[in-house]
């Protein structure tokens, strides 16, 4: 099984968060300790300088994985619980523009509040290198949300070797599975919804 790298990004930085995070990595540890070999890498960066930031964002994965709070209100954001760290997806793109290289990554998990909004796609499009699966959420959520559907998509993205088909298309894969496990298992629809996202024209040319 070729080895996948995950980058965990906790921009929320409080106790839920790093609760949250918390089972994301226990689940990836059990993943990994089955195998003779790691399955997968895991990079965890919580932090709220925003250089430290910007380099998770545009660091080269199969899976970027941020847990934050979600705000549109007035342009896409990323924020602590506690208003001290805000990262709004405008200001990451200018500044990845500024270096050259925006986000390379298979997935990107936009583990926050209403996430897959039209605003959110349109400003992640701004910040991509290339195209990606973007997996948002529609509604509120809370950390039961959030674990449920994370470990159906980990277990989903782990369960064969990756042959054949590119990292964004193993998780549109794993998101999709991991949708229906959800709804089997709380009886609910799933807040998370799965896209495809290509780089907006500025983005082409930003990062060509």
């Amino acid at each position: 099984m070729r080895r996948r790298r995950v980058c965990l990004l906790d921009i929320g930085l409080d106790s839920y968060f790093d609760s949250a995070m918390a089972f994301v990595q226990s689940t990836l540890d059990n993943i990994n300790i089955d195998h003779d070999n790691p399955v997968a890498d895991v990079d965890f960066v919580r932090s709220r300088d925003p250089d430290t930031v910007l380099t998770a964002f545009t660091a080269s994965c199969d899976v970027l994985h941020v847990t934050a709070h979600g705000d549109h209100s007035v342009t896409p954001t990323f924020s602590s619980s506690d208003g001290k760290t805000q990262i709004s997806m405008e200001q990451l793109g200018e500044r990845a523009a500024d270096l050259g290289r925006g986000i390379s990554t298979g997935a990107i998990l936009a583990d926050g509040c209403k996430t897959g909004t039209g605003a959110w796609q349109k400003a992640v499009r701004d910040c991509l290198q290339g195209e990606v699966t973007y997996i948002g959420t529609s509604a509120q959520i809370g950390w039961h949300e959030s674990t449920v559907f994370c470990s159906a998509f980990y277990g989903a993205l782990f369960r064969n070797k990756g042959k054949g088909v590119t990292p964004a298309e193993q998780a549109q894969d794993a998101a999709r599975r991991a949708q229906e496990a959800y709804v089997l298992l709380t009886d609910r629809s799933c807040p998370f919804k799965v896209m495809t996202l290509r780089p907006s024209r500025w983005a082409r040319v930003a990062f060509a």
